[in-house]
């Protein structure tokens, strides 16, 4: 049996698992026969089960009785890595919670590979934290720990859009200068490198490299951005207190909005502050409408449904976000203009990013021969004009936007590893 070289590109929002031989890389189907898995868990409280990705999302959808746990990437280099939560009757460290995600493509990596593995090349961002060199050095290093953890012997990392070009290099005719642009769930990467066939067999590439550069911002900002700004109002968010003194505070509705802080407003302490609240609002009606959502438990369905609209607006002038599941009020109605409108200072950002990342790398916009494009929020077409205006004369082209990152890091993996 040939050498099996596996690649682990763990999401924000979503994951693969790339195996390369001697031959070809290829993705492996995680659920069923897709080759990408929801990085998302639910604890069933009635069965004492864990179910995994698009089933973990229906267990919660449809009403089962238990804790979903999402966007957990996120949580790598924050202060919520070394916290403890409650599972039912039992406290878990978020640290154990990501164990059981790793834990989880590794066992479908071996049924499916029909193999052990005990090696793996895991993708990393540029940058877990923006602009604190240890807090991203710790995230690292707490990501090969639980990695470990879950029985892999051999660990290595690459950057994700490192490992995207790898990908896209497969398909080059000859020499490009290629920037990779990979708008993941939680973060933004880029990168400078230098691709060709000959350069393929290279075992070190170091100097192909040109620039690395990202931002901590992704497609769950998106999300965030869109329903605080959509949403949270219909909830209270923006109204004040009954003698007009004063807005009511922000906290609640941001945390409510942002994907890896839902679980937090489940507790008593933020039921009675959430009362309070109520009793000193001016519309009170509208902070009944937030409180029922989190008594009820609704925050990660309101979330989906935000997310849902955002993924129609790639493709449409006009969707709806349907709010009128879980308040006495009606959906509402979103544009692609203001949806950009509200994305706006975060694409400002992104292209500042990819500014610098030409400096750094000491080219002119008119080197850049090909636009590489990777992550599922690439496809937002507000993203791609603001990269198109950048490099006016670069090649645009879309890879897989979920399986460029496995792929490449399974490439790499066949480098490192043999």
């Amino acid at each position: 049996m040939s050498p099996l070289y596996c690649g682990i590109d763990f999401g924000t929002s979503n994951s693969t698992v790339g195996v390369s031989n001697a031959e070809e890389a290829r993705l492996l189907p995680l659920e069923g026969d897709r080759v990408t898995l929801p990085s998302a868990l639910f604890f069933g409280f009635d069965d004492d089960r864990v179910r995994f990705g698009r089933a973990a999302i229906d267990a919660y959808v449809e009403g089962e009785e238990g804790r979903l746990m999402r966007s957990l990437k996120s949580i790598l280099g924050s202060s919520l890595m070394h916290e403890k939560t409650r599972i039912r009757t039992r406290f878990m460290t978020f640290a154990d919670i990501l164990g059981h995600f790793i834990g989880h493509l590794r066992g479908k990596l071996e049924a499916e590979a029909g193999t052990r593995a005990d090696q793996a090349v895991f993708g990393r961002p540029v940058r877990f934290v923006d602009e604190d060199d240890a807090a991203d050095a710790e995230a690292e290093a707490m990501l090969e720990q639980i990695a470990r953890a879950q029985g892999f012997r051999h660990v290595a990392f690459q950057f994700e859009p490192i490992a995207a070009a790898l990908d896209y290099e497969r398909t080059a005719a000859g020499e490009e200068l290629v920037l990779i642009v990979d708008i993941g769930g939680g973060t933004s990467d880029f990168s400078i490198v230098r691709v060709a066939p000959e350069r393929a067999r290279k075992a070190d590439r170091q100097d192909d490299i040109l620039a690395n550069g990202g931002v901590h911002i992704g497609g769950t900002d998106f999300d965030r951005l869109l329903s605080i700004a959509e949403v949270m109002p219909h909830l209270g968010l923006g109204s004040s207190t009954a003698d007009g003194k004063r807005l009511l505070p922000k906290r609640h509705f941001n945390d409510l909005a942002t994907w890896h802080r839902i679980n937090a407003l489940y507790s008593r302490e933020v039921m009675s502050e959430l009362r309070q609240i109520r009793y000193e609002a001016a519309r009170r009606d509208l902070v009944d409408r937030l409180i029922r959502v989190v008594e009820e438990r609704r925050g990660h369905s309101l979330a989906l449904a935000v997310e849902e609209a955002k993924i129609a607006l790639t493709g449409e002038a006009e969707t709806r976000i349907r709010l009128a599941r879980f308040i006495d009020g009606a959906d509402v109605a979103v544009t692609r203009t203001a949806f950009d409108a509200v994305i706006g200072e975060a694409m400002h950002r992104l292209a500042q990013a990819v500014s610098r990342l030409l400096a750094m790398a000491g080219v002119g916009a008119g080197a850049i021969d090909t636009v590489f494009l990777t992550g599922g929020s690439s496809s937002i077409p507000l993203l791609q004009q603001t990269v198109a205006g950048l490099l006016p004369d670069a090649r645009i082209v879309a890879g897989d936007l979920l399986g460029s990152v496995g792929s490449g890091l399974a490439l790499d993996a066949r480098r490192k590893f043999s």
